[in-house]
């Protein structure tokens, strides 16, 4: 609802207040600050998730790292032995090395050495523990079976756990030179580790680390050599079990032919190569292929969606064996008591940005809400509405001392309004006038009024009882004519001069102005026996009105203005309120103003022709007796 102080004041652009304005701001400031701390906290928290997952990633990687490392220098010590043979007596002391390296290895499942004789000699682990050896003859192969205790158990003498605690001998078709490790050494004529191929005394998968060597017989002629550890997929599969040991997620090995040689989200080692389809794995897979890093040898750090959960996932290539390692996390799992803790601080913060608001609100109103009550005063006091203006207290001291100065502009105000024709003034100001000397014609109607007999009264009795009379006498006058839309001009000792139709032109000017003559008398009369009641002096007011054109506006110097008319008809007015003496009338009025009542009034013309005082023409006058009678 408009507020009746600014009706018809809109202002036509948007404004706002300085509340909301303080409150915008604080609004403004706090939401980018919250913003930017939450976009801060998640990347946080998304770095810091990352780097956890790393970590998990590394831990697994070096241990996988670590093992081949391990395999890659037992299986280089072995083949950069100046002495290494298959059979024969130095077989027995090869057999011996082969042993306590597959003691020291508990990783790996069996270490071979193969000539290009096709002889073999393998320190075994799995099925049984063994030392194997493979002559080969035309057409078929003598194998002798030399059986050991665990290489996995500790203690007791080196030479009692070397002991053969049985041996068996039979022929096969076992041949070395067929063997997944061998062909891939010779072919690649270095060390290789080897894609998953089918152990067969274990019917088990298994890669191998196999590396040629060159040695010379006893006869000087270069004789091939190839060592060759073996590792089972299940033991891969259990150090890749290491990730989920260490965290909520998983991890896998993936060949360079895309096919699964170790994992650790399924209880069963790897029985069968074959590519991922399913599960998350299988997701990871799909979205590898789809950006071409599957099998890739750049680490790669990326995020998936999974039957709605997000992963966050991890690759590394595995130097030289063409593997990836490949790692995935619940983001929940891993980051969701970190991004709860963020939203519950987000949440705290709000509830923090909203009490702040609340707090900033009620704080500016302190200043806003006195402000606005202050600025209906000062538009009141523009009005120069002076009356009964409402005090505004305040706690703001600011506030305290623009109360106080419109204070004293109203007691100022008030004052000097005693001395200027206050109405005039509020007019002239509604309308838009220039508050200079300036002046227009208007056609109005003046009234002169006067005290009959006022010299003789004020030498007959105190100033002050005077005063008292003078003060009753102008406020009842006051009283009537504004009613009746009169504008007090001046006041002239006993004189009132006053005007219908100046500042602002006013319908019927003539007959307001008569009614009010008729009832200025009329209430005269009631003040009288008032007076004589009390022992005073009676007053009989003379009126004279008249009606013409005339000057009227803001007249006098620079720098001292009066509101007033000048011209013709005023004195007219004044001369016609003088001829009441001679002609023993109270209320005298011209012809032009006669004819504008329209014979609303019951009158009397003067059958003569007055002569006014100071003036050539004689003027036609009527008095005024009253009402028409019904």
């Amino acid at each position: 609802m408009v507020d009746e102080d600014f009706k018809g004041t809109r202002l036509r652009r948007f404004r706002v207040d300085v509340g909301t304005i303080i409150c915008a701001v604080a609004l403004v400031q706090s939401l980018l600050l919250v913003a930017f701390g939450y976009w801060a906290a998640e990347r946080l928290v998304s770095r810091l998730g990352t780097a956890a997952h790393k970590i998990n990633h590394d831990r697994v990687e070096d241990s996988v790292l670590a093992f081949l490392a391990k395999t890659e220098a037992a299986i280089r010590a072995i083949a950069d032995s100046p002495s290494v043979h298959v059979c024969g007596e130095d077989g027995e002391q090869t057999a011996e090395m082969l042993w306590t390296l597959l003691e020291q290895t508990p990783e790996i499942d069996s270490i071979n050495v193969a000539t290009d004789h096709g002889h073999v000699l393998m320190a075994v682990r799995y099925p049984v523990p063994a030392i194997r050896q493979v002559l080969r003859a035309d057409g078929f192969s003598t194998e002798t079976w030399h059986y050991k205790d665990s290489p996995d158990r500790d203690g007791g003498d080196a030479k009692q756990r070397f002991a053969t605690t049985s041996i068996s001998a039979y022929r096969s078709d076992f041949d070395p030179e067929k063997r997944t490790w061998y062909l891939e050494a010779m072919k690649a004529k270095g060390p290789v580790w080897t894609q998953p191929f089918m152990m067969s005394d274990s019917q088990e998968l298994a890669v191998g680390h196999a590396r040629p060597s060159a040695r010379a017989d006893d006869e000087g002629h270069t004789r091939g050599l190839v060592v060759d550890a073996n590792v089972s997929l299940g033991h891969l599969s259990r150090l890749v079990g290491a990730f989920g040991a260490q965290g909520h997620g998983e991890s896998a090995l993936m060949s360079s032919d895309h096919h699964v040689i170790a994992r650790s989200d399924h209880p069963d080692p790897v029985r069968e190569l074959e590519s991922p389809d399913s599960g998350v794995l299988g997701a990871i897979h799909a979205h590898m292929l789809s950006v071409s890093t599957a099998g890739g040898a750049d680490d790669q750090a990326f995020s998936i969606e999974h039957e709605g959960s997000r992963y966050l996932v991890q690759t590394s290539h595995l130097p030289h064996t063409r593997w990836q390692l490949v790692s995935w996390e619940p983001e929940e799992l891993l980051l969701g008591g970190l991004q709860r803790s963020v939203l519950w601080s987000l949440a705290l913060t709000v509830s923090f940005l909203a009490l702040a608001l609340i707090i900033s609100l009620r704080l500016s109103k302190l200043v806003t809400g006195p402000i606005e009550n202050l600025s209906r005063v000062a538009r009141r006091i523009g009005r120069l509405e002076l009356d009964d203006l409402p005090i505004e207290p305040s706690r703001v001291l600011e506030v305290q001392h623009l109360n106080q100065a419109l204070d004293e502009s109203a007691r100022s105000l008030k004052a000097f309004s005693k001395f200027v024709p206050v109405d005039i003034i509020r007019q002239l100001v509604a309308e838009g006038h220039a508050l200079g000397p300036s002046g227009s014609p208007k056609r109005i109607t003046a009234m002169f009024t006067d005290v009959e007999g006022f010299t003789s009264i004020s030498e007959s009795m105190p100033a002050e009882v005077l005063v008292r009379q003078l003060t009753e006498y102008f406020n009842l006058a006051a009283g009537i004519f504004a009613r009746h839309g009169g504008v007090i001009d001046k006041f002239m000792g006993d004189g009132i001069m006053v005007l219908w139709g100046a500042p602002t032109e006013l319908e019927d000017a003539e007959y307001r102005a008569c009614l009010a003559a008729i009832e200025l008398h009329a209430e005269m009369n009631a003040l009288n026996e008032k007076w004589r009641a009390e022992g005073l002096q009676e007053f009989r007011t003379r009126v004279g009105i008249h009606t013409g054109h005339v000057i009227a506006g803001v007249l006098g110097s620079s720098n001292r203005l009066s509101y007033t008319a000048i011209g013709d008809a005023i004195n007219a007015a004044s001369r016609i309120e003088g001829a009441n003496k001679e002609l023993g009338t109270r209320t005298l009025i011209s012809e032009a103003t006669f004819e504008g009542l329209g014979g609303r009034l019951a009158t009397r013309r003067i059958e003569e022709l007055a002569e006014l005082r100071g003036r050539q023409t004689r003027m036609a006058l009527y008095e005024v007796l009253g009402p028409k009678p019904s």
